[in-house]
């Protein structure tokens, strides 16, 4: 199997996208734009990010507040606050080298690939990785940096997920508690026809607000990447 940037080296060396129709190059382009969801998901933070505040407006037993593009954009500054000095790395010893000709295509996006891969390890565990490094037939790697990205993009995304779901218990458990305390005093009360969650949910906002929720949800979501 080609590596990406060897690939990237051999078009850059044929010059057949340059000799593409201007129309053709743009369609290239926009394709090639497709695979950027595919990377936010599998090679930052995003996803952790992601589940957890979903994991908190379900908690909170708010159904669509609040709502998906609020979600989505808080997920992705976030992201990018998380990736910030990946990003910064990634523009210094990549991007900026090779707009000013220093370094050719297939360098830039192995130095890239590289950056991304330092912060990918750091938020992989050993069993995941070892996982997928049998999965692969056993290759041997000497050290995490040696480690093919095949496996180890499927490895991070995989403890990207438990990682989420362990906070999103943390989260879940406070609430579960209300929603339980409120039951059991409706059904004391004979109200046994009444959802618990017409109750609990001012109560679970109330409790959100006055600990400042938002705030210790990112700040936890910061810390955890640290």
């Amino acid at each position: 199997m080609l590596d990406p940037a060897e690939l990237l080296d051999r078009v850059a060396q044929t010059d057949g996208y340059q000799n593409l129709a201007p129309p053709l190059q743009v369609a290239l382009f926009l394709g090639a734009l497709v695979l950027l969801s595919a990377a936010l998901v599998s090679l930052t933070s995003f996803t952790r990010i992601v589940i957890v505040l979903s994991f908190v407006r379900r908690a909170l037993s708010t159904q669509e507040i609040p709502p998906n593009p609020v979600v989505i954009g808080l997920a992705l500054f976030l992201t990018y606050f998380v990736m910030g000095p990946t990003l910064e790395a990634v523009n210094a010893r990549a991007i900026t080298p090779y707009l000013d000709g220093k370094i050719g295509g297939a360098a830039a996006v192995q130095m890239g690939a590289v950056e991304f891969q330092r912060f990918m390890l750091r938020q992989t565990r050993k069993q995941d990785l070892a996982l997928f490094i049998h999965l692969a037939g056993g290759a041997s790697v000497e050290s995490p940096e040696d480690t093919p990205m095949r496996v180890l993009i499927p490895a991070f995304v995989i403890s990207e997920l438990k990682t989420a779901f362990i906070m999103g218990f943390c989260i879940y458990v406070p609430f579960l508690l209300i929603d339980m305390v409120v039951s059991t005093v409706l059904m004391s009360m004979g109200m046994m026809m009444m959802p618990p969650v017409i109750v609990s949910t001012p109560f679970k906002i109330l409790l959100f607000v006055l600990v400042d929720g938002w705030h210790l949800i990112a700040r936890a979501l910061s810390v955890s990447f640290g």
